[in-house]
């Protein structure tokens, strides 16, 4: 028990890391003038949005608290059958995981829209130092939201079980992967809204109708596109990554905890958290392996700190299972398999990590300009739009392929090295690199951003070129982290199905999901169209946005013909104003419909007709999910392919094809695809926390 103090505290180290290091990214020189005025407004920009969001969503959060410190009343009454002390603690861990999330979203962005700046600046002197400062920015959000989350899980975990001695120290655990799914969900979702309405509105009208460059200060829109990219990618992916990372180490707790000849505190519930402190301080130390080579390859500096993060990792997951395990009596707990040892469980981290290298390197043959897919479709681009779009649509199908194989193998060997148990620890050990793909996913924005402050500022073309090929390689290191979120994501959400049938168990109902049992058919029919309807809201919420900003960019053009010729300033605010209120208006339903879906099938058609819901949305959300993000990074890169000289270049009938393609790829990749990561798990984490609630209504309908 003594030991356990050491989970976390080794996320205070995190903390505290990124604190350091947020201070001397913010000692680097800041620019003239001209650059602050324009980072200023992006920032000031941000923080409204943000502070406009998070309000939202706590009318919503507080409702939540109202509605679980209700049953907490009834159950402590007796009117309902259930543990009022695990509900009381499942309500503070849903307002805690909340908070955290927030946290974490506030930490990507605010960060990011201070390194902007600088990193054009030290672009000014070279692609090195710009690289390690636009990367340690990124590092300050992987290291937060890593921190925070195993904070949040194992500063619970040693409250409820070592100081407070709950019976049940785990279940309330459930609270919290619900509060950080849910807030991790509208900000992906209000996010992705304005980030992409403003990104669409800005390149239809600006690029392809005014023929004026990206990031042109000429344009109403770029002022919104630069500061929806900080509260798309940086907090948006910082809240998802949170609950990513906090939705798994719960999830296998949660199943040490209820394996079957367990049922109670043991090695098989700590592991996970001694696993995650080990990781975080892996992260720190690979912060200082990311600096560019003689080479010049970017993306090979940044690959350097993953791979050292997963190799300092595997290091230390085989000295920790060892100590943990090397005595220990399975015994076929959990149904592992006969010979399950601490080599057992030390192979299925193993598994866990090459899951990840082999989702990163998958998703880059899908999306970097070096490789055929992305080339194909910038081939295609000559003939015109629709062939783009077709051949887009192809890349962004075929590439469920390898990831699915990879996640299919990943899941048969870890089985097999330690059945249930061992699919957890996998998901696990995928959060070895948290803190690196967070820091790789924040670097995009910062270098995207640092790139418009130049072109905004009138830099020298030199600069351009330097914050060009930054910004290059950040589109990849985006797409790739999103594979990375929908492969764990993938993962976790398994484990937490595992955890949900364990639940009712417990509670006394028999679970068998028989495929030819109708109310199983039902309910997986249901969850298999889910993520399809709740793409369609986000796909079409976006259009809507994107085409009021493109109404207003016309107007401006048309009424104020002082714009093109640079003598009037646009109205940047405009534009800004109607992307907010779009977000926060289009984000409500979409997160509604996770959380009442599957309430309203579990009370109709009882705990069969979840379980077979919970299957399809991992099933049909994982594939929705890798379509649509990788199909979208594609696109992007394509347009980038060709503006680099490719099929005619800028400006060529290629170049406009490639500009329409990527404004639909842009909502497939930053709205409606990660969105469903945290979709399909506030739907898991519903599951599990009415589970017995629903078992002993049995479905009304039956």
């Amino acid at each position: 028990m003594d030991l356990l103090i050491l989970t976390p505290l080794a996320a205070i180290v995190a903390l505290l890391a990124a604190f350091v290091l947020a201070k001397s990214v913010l000692k680097a020189p800041a620019g003239d003038e001209k650059m602050n005025s324009i980072a200023d407004a992006v920032k000031e920009g941000a923080s409204a949005y943000m502070n406009r969001q998070y309000t939202t969503i706590t009318y919503v959060a507080v409702a939540i608290i109202a509605l679980f410190a209700l049953i907490s009343v009834l159950a402590q009454t007796g009117t309902l059958d259930l543990s009022a002390t695990t509900w009381w603690w499942t309500t503070a861990g849903f307002a805690v995981g909340a908070l955290f999330s927030a946290l974490s979203g506030y930490a990507g962005m605010t960060i990011a829209v201070r390194s902007n700046v600088r990193v054009a600046e030290a672009a000014k002197t070279g692609l090195a130092g710009a690289l390690k400062l636009a990367f340690n920015g990124g590092a300050v959000a992987g290291l937060a939201v890593a921190g925070l989350a195993l904070l949040g899980v194992a500063g619970f975990f040693f409250l409820f079980h070592g100081v407070l001695g709950l019976e049940d120290p785990v279940n309330p655990l459930v609270g919290f992967a619900f509060g950080s799914c849910l807030i991790s969900l509208f900000a992906r979702v209000g996010g992705g809204i304005y980030t992409k309405a403003a990104d669409v509105g800005a390149d239809l009208v600006g690029k392809v109708e005014a023929g004026i460059p990206e990031d042109d200060p000429r344009n109403p829109a770029v002022i919104a596109d630069n500061v929806g990219d900080n509260v798309g990618d940086c907090a948006g992916m910082g809240a998802d990554l949170f609950e990513t990372y906090a939705v798994t180490a719960i999830g296998a707790v949660l199943l040490g905890f209820l394996l079957p000849d367990v049922m109670g505190v043991t090695e098989l519930v700590t592991y996970p958290l001694y696993l995650g402190a080990f990781a975080i301080i892996a992260s720190i130390i690979s912060v200082f392996f990311v600096r560019m080579g003689k080479d010049n390859n970017i993306m090979k500096a940044l690959y350097k700190g993953m791979y050292a993060s997963a190799a300092i990792s595997i290091a230390g997951f085989a000295w920790i299972t060892h100590a943990m395990f090397v005595d220990f009596d399975f015994a076929g707990i959990g149904g592992t398999p006969a010979g399950t040892t601490w080599l057992s469980l030390f192979m299925a981290s193993v598994v866990g990590i090459l899951v990840v290298i082999g989702l990163v390197l998958i998703t880059e043959y899908y999306t970097s300009t070096k490789y055929s897919p992305v080339k194909k479709i910038a081939k295609a681009s000559e003939t015109g739009s629709a062939t783009n779009i077709i051949s887009g649509l192809a890349v962004g199908m075929e590439s469920t392929l390898v990831p699915t194989l990879i996640l299919i193998l990943a899941l048969f060997l870890s089985y097999t090295f330690a059945g249930l148990y061992g699919i957890a620890v996998a998901a696990v050990a995928m959060l070895s690199v948290t803190g690196m793909i967070i820091a790789m996913d924040t670097y995009g924005p910062i270098t995207d951003n640092a790139g418009g402050i130049a072109e905004m500022s009138n830099l020298p073309e030199s600069v351009r070129e330097n914050t060009d090929a930054l910004d290059a390689v950040g589109n990849t290191t985006k797409a790739v982290t999103k594979g990375y979120a929908i492969g764990s994501a993938a993962l976790a959400a398994l484990v937490l199905f595992a955890d949900y049938i364990f639940n009712l168990e417990k509670a006394g109902y028999e679970t068998q999901f028989l495929l030819n049992d109708p109310i199983v058919l039902v309910g997986l029919f249901i969850g298999a169209m889910l993520p399809f309807l709740f793409a369609s809201f986000l796909m079409e919420s976006v259009g809507k946005a994107a085409g009021a900003v493109i109404e207003e960019v016309r107007r401006q053009f048309r009424e104020m013909p002082g714009i093109m010729k640079g003598e009037t300033k646009p109205e940047y605010g405009t534009c800004v104003d109607i992307v907010t209120a779009s977000a926060l208006r289009e984000m409500v339903i979409p997160g509604l419909l996770a959380v009442f879906a599957p309430l309203i099938v579990g009370i109709l058609w009882g705990p069969l007709a979840l379980g077979g819901l919970l299957i399809g949305v991992i099933a049909s959300g994982l594939m929705v999910a890798l379509m649509m993000s990788n199909g979208g990074g594609a696109w992007d890169n394509a347009k980038k392919y060709i503006e680099d000289g490719f099929h005619g270049g800028k400006g060529s009938e290629a170049h406009a094809a490639a500009v329409v393609g990527d404004t639909v790829g842009d909502p497939y990749k930053d709205t409606a695809g990660p969105s469903i990561n945290p979709l399909i798990k506030v739907i898991n984490t519903v599951a599990l926390i009415f589970a017995g609630l629903i078992a002993s209504i049995g479905g009304i309908l039956l």
